[in-house]
């Protein structure tokens, strides 16, 4: 792939951005055109190269998360049980996740895309995500080593599992108002998501009515269906916390 002094540039100033160690920052910040390579292939959407793109590097990446991801938990948590291990790491490698971290170190300024995938607005959080994951994979084949790519993801995995482990449910509102209902011998919640806008960005997009009983328990709102589902089933959950449903 031919890659411009200006591209190069852009590249360096990036990993410059990163809170990488120093002494692994030199490895792009001198210029070296294989790891340059890397990076700019995570960087690169299929749609704006069909051959050269970020999908391999996103699959390495997937992997490369899910150890670094682990070790940090056993490092992190010495005392949690399996199961708990297993549902924060699921946090910790998310899309949400993923997307979260690409928006603080500003992926999004240095990804090369296509007109037409640019222009879907549906597809921002998904493409920053992979690429963010990407970047990852990009970091390890340019680095060979685990170590400073964790030393790296280790504070936003330290803000992301206070946030999980904080919350009683942890994040899985869903899962918890399923598993509450039916410890109560009480229907299986049923949702009932509207599209309202057709605008992507909007955080009222979807709005959503939980069920249990055949009874309006709580309403909900998001950018997706699944984010709407989630918020009403957060409201329920709430709701039972101070009352009764009639069985």
């Amino acid at each position: 792939m031919k890659i411009s002094n200006q591209r190069v540039e852009e590249i360096v100033n990036f990993v410059e951005g990163l809170n990488l160690d120093q002494k692994y920052k030199k490895e792009f910040t001198n210029k070296k055109i294989k790891n340059i390579l890397y990076i700019n292939e995570s960087l690169t959407h299929s749609s704006a190269n069909s051959q050269i793109n970020y999908e391999k590097l996103e699959f390495l990446g997937d992997a490369v998360l899910r150890l670094i991801a682990s070790d940090f938990i056993k490092n992190k948590y010495p005392y949690m049980k399996v199961g708990e291990r297993s549902e924060l790491r699921s946090h910790l490698v998310s899309d949400q996740w993923l997307g979260e971290v690409g928006k603080k170190i500003e992926i999004k300024s240095l990804l090369v895309i296509g007109k037409k995938a640019l222009r879907d607005k549906s597809a921002n959080a998904t493409i920053t995500a992979e690429a963010t994951e990407a970047l990852i994979g990009a970091l390890y084949e340019s680095l060979t080593i685990l170590e400073p790519i964790k030393a790296w993801l280790i504070p936003f995995w330290d803000e992301k599992s206070k946030e999980v482990l904080a919350d009683p449910h942890k994040k899985n509102y869903k899962s918890a108002l399923q598993e509450f209902s039916q410890s109560k011998g009480l229907s299986i919640p049923v949702y009932k998501t509207t599209e309202i806008d057709k605008k992507h960005d909007n955080p009222k997009r979807f709005f959503c009515t939980v069920y249990i009983q055949n009874r309006s328990i709580a309403e909900g709102w998001g950018k997706s269906m699944k984010q709407a589902e989630k918020d009403a089933a957060s409201k329920a959950l709430k709701y039972f916390e101070n009352n009764i449903i009639d069985q």
